[in-house]
């Protein structure tokens, strides 16, 4: 039997380097993202590994190409036994003033088409001896975020949810993890328009993407709960988690505030 793993967001950043990884162990893979030519692109190159690459170009902010997603793996006779929920994008600026559609579209993608494409695959492989999740949470889940208020929001969901679906499926053969990663190297902050912000003043202090991903592919082999990616990251959700909210909120307000902002 073939051993599948689906992967959003997966032609750059965490994403990409779970591919690569989940590839050298011999998976299958089912990579999901907008750009159709950058999947073509990446489906060549993890190819190379020796295994199959299935590229499909779905809006996971569009709630119908997410069933639409896994109706073609089904209609494919394809059951993937890992899932991991890469895929998720912020806005930056005050509140106030970001556009509501935008943060919406952001809303869809890192919250809803999360939880519907994790209920198709727990139903799914709950029949078939079971399988694992990892979602994409952050060091942001653990403390408000001024600047990037939404993002904060849905990660702070996305944490709370997968430590109450682990505790459901503890009796099943279905494992739940949730990697947090700190500032991170990729196109994020870009898409973001976050470029100006003070967090990026020293991109010395960003993580790789790549041990990003080896962090999160051992904790989900694991079956651990969640693993926090870095010493510095620990650092600051331990920080986080002795502070009041209000002490919280605003440490990541100076963090994040853009760097002409006095």
């Amino acid at each position: 039997m073939k051993k599948y793993a689906l992967v959003t967001g997966a032609t750059s950043g965490i994403g990409y380097e779970m591919a690569k990884l989940l590839a050298a162990d011999g998976y299958n893979l089912i990579i999901v993202a907008r750009n159709q030519g950058e999947l073509f692109r990446k489906e060549k190159e993890l190819r190379e590994y020796g295994v199959d690459v299935i590229s499909l170009s779905h809006n996971l902010s569009q709630s119908g190409d997410v069933y639409a997603l896994y109706a073609e793996l089904n209609l494919n006779g394809i059951s993937p036994e890992i899932l991991i929920n890469d895929a998720g994008q912020g806005a930056y600026g005050l509140f106030m003033d970001t556009d509501i559609h935008r943060e919406i579209e952001i809303i869809n993608l890192n919250i809803v088409s999360v939880i519907i494409l994790t209920k198709l695959f727990i139903k799914d492989r709950l029949q078939k001896g079971g399988g694992k999740i990892l979602n994409l949470s952050s060091i942001a889940s653990k403390a408000p975020g001024p600047w990037h208020s939404v993002y904060h929001g849905t990660k702070a969901f996305i944490q709370s949810w997968s430590e109450a679906i682990r505790e459901e499926l503890k009796d099943t053969p279905i494992t739940v993890t949730a990697l947090l990663p700190g500032p991170t190297d990729t196109d994020f902050f870009n898409k973001a328009d976050m470029n100006r912000s003070k967090i990026l003043d020293d991109k010395n202090n960003l993580s790789h993407p790549a041990e990003v991903a080896k962090d999160g592919y051992k904790a989900m082999m694991n079956g651990e709960d969640k693993v926090i990616s870095g010493l510095n990251n620990k650092l600051t959700v331990a920080m986080a988690n002795i502070s009041t909210d209000s002490m919280a909120a605003y440490r990541m307000s100076e963090m994040q505030k853009p760097s002409d902002d006095q």
